[in-house]
């Protein structure tokens, strides 16, 4: 992939930021059509709904971890001098603060992707949501909450456990990974055809994963090709809404943040728009619960994701998909903290007699 015509004509900064709008347009065409949303698979293994969210989850967990172990192993990017490997990674960060985003993903009835896939497709409830998740992730980030941050994330590092790599820690070549991602493309696959999942169902939870490694390549080969050097990176929401909070307040050049947070606004809004499924959602509406509940999840989420280092897609699909051990940890502390969350709401609801508590699907 040859950017040196496009970086030369519009700068650095100005390809990053035209190469994750691309990104993010694929990704929210595919999240709006495919419903990919972690805490609706959550929720469909508990047994809440049928295994169709689980299938389209699984199905873009399996291939982004394949397409981007086989790009490893292909030597098409290489991930060493990245965020996930070139310093410690917190492993107390990404076990509570995956607890705490899991909460909140429950509390305020999606994660962050979901909510500002919602929130273009008409939800007034995921756009407050998503203002207050970027005004917490900002003060996580480089705000009053760094010291809190900071307290929490220093208890226990990759470098008590002396490495960050799943594969290098387990003595494993990338063959290794490969096969894992082919064992999960064929699970998925089983739940799929369990679930009755669509084919284009199937396709968008596909694709969900295949524009996460599309984003591993795309940075990759930007990095190798700029004056000023970069990490390779890819999709994250977390991080971005906190970086464009930043930039909001200080001076600077926008980027592939800001492309992704773009890009996926727009790609929601035209896939439902497109599809008939444009619809202005409120607060007023039966069955939602109030709209405290939602602030404190959006905070809760806002705090764990940057904790963390990253959402159920940074740090699940991007950090999950190169097998960094705190993004793995990060993601399965996310789900059961939204497991837990999720069993304390149905036991509150059963005791209320009151079956409407319990949440509903978006």
């Amino acid at each position: 992939m040859d950017l040196v015509p496009l970086i030369d004509l519009i700068g650095e900064p100005q390809t990053a930021l035209v190469g994750g709008l691309v990104l993010g347009l694929a990704f929210g065409v595919f999240a709006q059509r495919s419903r990919y949303c972690t805490r609706s698979a959550v929720l469909a293994a508990m047994g809440e709904s049928d295994l169709k969210p689980l299938a389209t989850w699984a199905a873009g967990f399996a291939a982004v971890i394949l397409a981007v172990q086989l790009l490893l192993g292909s030597d098409l990017i290489n991930v060493e001098e990245t965020r996930f490997f070139s310093t410690a990674q917190s492993l107390s960060g990404a076990i509570i603060g995956g607890l705490v985003f899991g909460i909140g993903m429950v509390l305020a009835r999606g994660c962050v992707s979901r909510l500002l896939v919602l929130g273009a497709s008409g939800n007034l409830r995921g756009v407050f949501s998503i203002a207050i998740i970027a005004v917490t992730a900002l003060a996580t980030y480089s705000g009053v909450l760094v010291p809190l941050r900071d307290s929490i994330g220093s208890v226990w590092s990759t470098a008590a456990i002396g490495d960050n790599d799943l594969l290098a820690l387990t003595g494993l070549d990338r063959w290794t990974g490969i096969a894992l991602g082919a064992v999960l493309a064929i699970v998925a696959l089983g739940f799929a055809i369990k679930a009755k999942l669509s084919l284009w169902r199937l396709f968008g939870g596909v694709m969900i994963g295949l524009t996460v490694a599309t984003g591993w390549y795309f940075t990759w080969q930007l990095s190798t090709q700029v004056f000023e050097p970069i990490q390779a990176e890819s999709l994250s929401f977390i991080r971005p809404l906190a970086t464009t909070g930043e930039l909001a307040l200080e001076s600077g050049f926008a980027g592939l943040d800001q492309g992704v947070l773009l890009g996926a606004v727009i790609g929601a809004f035209v896939a439902a728009l497109l599809s008939g499924e444009f619809r202005i959602s409120t607060f007023s509406e039966p069955g939602v619960p109030s709209i405290w509940r939602y602030a404190a999840g959006s905070v809760l989420m806002g705090f764990g994701g940057i904790l963390a280092v990253g959402c159920t897609i940074g740090a699940g699909l991007t950090g999950g998909s190169v097998l960094a051990v705190s993004s793995l940890l990060g993601l399965a502390s996310m789900i059961g903290g939204a497991a837990l969350t999720q069993l304390v709401l149905r036991s509150v609801a059963r005791e209320s007699a009151s079956p409407s508590a319990i949440i509903a699907a978006e």
